[in-house]
């Protein structure tokens, strides 16, 4: 007898794929999880279009038959009455904010006393902080040439002295054309006149709008604390506060 011919066989790649009709875990996954439930609050209400409407109706379990209007009248009485947890935080937050009491902590930063300064003088003030920055370091003669020196300022000296006879090479020499304006010179940098005090009866002539106070270092705490205190039922700005490290 003849041989029965065999059917071909098939790739088994392309059998899994035709036959399996499994589906990923991924897929699955999608499939089965549901989309995220829309909080229901005034402002989707005042928002939404009749379908939605419809839809927020059937999901508190009110009639979702009427007219657009009717049917947000109806969502708004129902969350005016049984609001939603998100608006109740809410609320309750407000109610909280609104009752407290206000507590300033120890060490909270006190904004400074600004002088009272005109247009002219806050002008005066920002041209002379713009030269600062434009000047330049001044340097000592032969600073360079021995450490003990320092960087800190003295007039060149000698008659052979290059850098007092202004040589080109040489450094900048202190001179009339670095100055500031006229107007702010001396005054401290918050634009207030200094006025060095050793006691509270001395700010009894302090203008508090245009000059402010600078403790002697030689005052000790207790006196110090006192011409604090003074100072500041006067409304005047004291540069060097105890605790402080500057102005």
């Amino acid at each position: 007898m003849a041989e029965e011919k065999k059917a071909p066989a098939r790739d088994k790649g392309i059998a899994a794929k035709k036959t399996d009709h499994e589906k990923t875990p991924t897929t699955a996954k999608r499939e089965t999880e549901k989309p995220a439930r829309t909080v229901i609050t005034l402002e989707a209400v005042k928002k939404a279009k009749k379908a939605e409407l419809v839809g927020f109706c059937k999901e508190l379990g009110l009639d979702a038959e009427g007219k657009v209007d009717e049917l947000r009248h109806r969502l708004l009485e129902h969350l005016d009455k049984h609001p939603p947890k998100a608006q109740k935080k809410e609320k309750a937050k407000g109610e909280k904010e609104e009752g407290a009491v206000e507590i300033k902590e120890e060490g909270a930063y006190v904004p400074k006393i600004k002088p009272a300064a005109s247009e002219e003088r806050s002008r005066q003030l920002a041209l002379r902080d713009k030269i600062a920055r434009k000047r330049p370091t001044f340097l000592r003669q032969e600073w360079f040439r021995y450490k003990k020196l320092g960087l800190k300022w003295r007039r060149p000296q000698g008659g052979q002295s290059k850098l007092r006879r202004h040589f080109k090479y040489r450094i900048n020499v202190v001179s009339i054309g670095y100055r500031g304006p006229k107007k702010t010179r001396g005054l401290h940098p918050s634009g207030f006149k200094e006025v060095l005090v050793h006691n509270p009866a001395q700010l009894e002539g302090v203008d508090p709008a245009k000059e402010a106070v600078r403790i002697a270092h030689a005052v000790g705490m207790r006196k110090r604390k006192l011409i604090e205190e003074a100072a500041a039922e006067k409304g005047i700005r004291v540069l060097n506060r105890s605790g402080s490290s500057g102005s």
